[in-house]
């Protein structure tokens, strides 16, 4: 045993499996006479059911993990650098990705077999808004061991809606040294709009390669359906054929009993019979 790899299963369970596993895991360490790691196992935490369904993101989708952190680290640069209107427009688009993907984990809680209601959903989205705003949040969620849900308090500063002021009088042409600055600046954030872009398409493919599996899944279970009737059908005709075979085997142990009955008779007759012509022939040889 080690502690990553029973840390790891104990959060791939269900809350309500997360006390007993941790117990169980406990016991085994001490019975191997690994006292301190089942003090760091009884450590653990069990996960709130909003931190659950984001380590169940994480762990059922680890493609689009990379993709949103990337995505996070361009929106932290783009804050320092852009103007208010260019700050709105990737608000909005950071928004309906996070909408995207908690709406996926809550898909995943329902096949889990643990559906959610719109609080923990909520709860699930202010967890992605950390994610994305704070770095320490992001290297925690993409460790999949959260055992509560993220602040999103500590996030990106808001930004006023409405027209921008007024530019003020034309200032003095900048120095070179300026001049070298704001260029640096404009190439800063021409990566990081390349790289919330190309993060964005990226986890739009992955969602649509996840759409396209659960379509062939769903296929395959119809198929799955389909085969298992046929084999009840097969079973059915097996069970006739097999009664059949049955009585058929039964009528031929009757019609074999039967042949043998007749044919003892047949002998029996047989005896008898020559008996009888032995018994005629010594009489009507003592007569002559």
């Amino acid at each position: 045993m080690d502690y990553d790899s029973v840390a790891d299963e104990l959060y791939t369970l269900r809350p309500e499996e997360f006390t007993a596993a941790r117990a169980s895991a406990m016991a085994s360490a001490r019975t191997a006479g690994d006292r301190e790691l089942a003090a760091r196992i009884g450590a653990l935490r069990k996960p709130s059911l909003a931190a659950w369904v984001s380590n169940l993101l994480v762990r059922s989708s680890p493609g689009e993990v990379e993709p949103l952190l990337r995505l996070g680290e361009g929106l932290r640069q783009a804050h320092q650098d852009l103007d208010g209107a260019q700050l709105r427009e990737l608000s909005r688009r950071q928004h309906a990705l996070i909408r995207a993907l908690s709406l996926q984990a809550r898909q995943l809680a329902k096949e889990a077999g643990h559906p959610i209601g719109e609080g923990v959903q909520r709860e699930v989205e202010n967890t992605l808004h950390a994610v994305l705003a704070d770095p320490e949040a992001a290297r925690a969620w993409a460790g999949g061991r959260l055992t509560k849900p993220l602040d999103a308090a500590v996030g990106f500063p808001a930004v006023a809606e409405g027209p921008r002021p007024q530019r003020p009088a034309p200032a003095p042409a900048p120095s070179r040294p300026a001049k070298k600055a704001s260029e640096q600046q404009r190439r800063r954030l021409d990566r990081a709009r390349k790289e919330a872009e190309a993060a964005e398409r990226e986890l739009r493919e992955l969602r649509n390669e996840a759409a396209a599996a659960g379509e062939a899944a769903e296929e395959a279970k119809r198929q799955v359906g389909a085969l298992q009737r046929h084999v009840e059908e097969l079973t059915g005709e097996l069970e006739r054929i097999r009664g059949e075979h049955q009585q058929a085997r039964f009528a031929e142990r009757t019609a074999r009993e039967r042949a043998r009955t007749a044919d003892r008779r047949v002998r029996e007759a047989g005896r008898k019979a020559a008996t009888a012509a032995a018994q005629i022939e010594r009489l009507t040889s003592s007569d002559a």
